[in-house]
C-alpha cells in the first residue's frame, strides 16, 4: 500500500525524473565508446570534454560548469594527470588552486572523443527524426534557461 501512503504523486510521470532517466540512458549508452577505447569514466571524459571546449581552467570551474562534485573532479584530474593527458600548473591569482588543460596526448583524445560524440550524437538525432530532435533541443534548452531563472531567484 505505499502507493496509497504516497498520494497522487506519480514518480514515472514527474518531468525531472524523467528527464534525468533520459539523460542516464543516453548517457550511459555514449559512455561505451570512450570506455572501451580509452578506459575512461564517466567524470574523466566530462573533466577532458570541459577542458577541451573551454581551455584551461581549476577544478572549481569544471564543478560549477558541469555540477560534478568536487571530489569526483579532483578524483578523476588526478587519474588524468597520471595518464599523462592533463597537466596541472599553480594558479597566479590562487596559490591553493591549479590551472588544469590537457596535454598533447590529452589534446588527442578529445579530438578522437570529439568524433564519436558528434556521430553518436547524429546517430541519436536521426533516431529520433529531424522535426522531433529538432523540438527537443529546443525544449532542453528552455528548461536549461528556465531552470537557471528559477535559481536566480531563489
Amino acid at each position: 500500500m505505499q502507493g496509497e501512503a504516497q498520494g497522487d504523486f506519480d514518480l514515472d510521470g514527474f518531468l525531472p525524473y524523467l528527464l534525468n532517466q533520459a539523460a542516464e540512458a543516453t548517457s550511459k549508452s555514449f559512455q561505451a565508446s570512450y570506455k572501451s577505447a580509452y578506459g575512461l569514466t564517466r567524470t574523466q571524459w566530462r573533466v577532458m570534454a570541459n577542458l577541451g571546449r573551454f581551455g584551461a581552467m581549476t577544478a572549481r570551474d569544471i564543478c560549477a560548469i558541469s555540477h560534478i562534485e568536487k571530489t569526483k573532479v579532483s578524483r578523476a584530474v588526478a587519474a588524468l594527470a597520471d595518464e599523462g593527458l592533463l597537466a596541472r600548473a599553480p594558479s597566479p591569482q590562487d596559490r591553493r588552486a591549479e590551472i588544469l588543460s590537457l596535454t598533447e596526448a590529452g589534446q588527442a583524445v578529445f579530438a578522437d572523443l570529439g568524433q564519436r560524440a558528434i556521430a553518436y550524437d547524429r546517430e541519436l538525432r536521426a533516431e529520433l527524426g529531424a522535426d522531433l530532435a529538432g523540438q527537443l533541443d529546443a525544449l532542453l534548452r528552455k528548461l536549461i534557461a528556465q531552470g537557471d531563472r528559477l535559481t536566480d531567484a531563489g
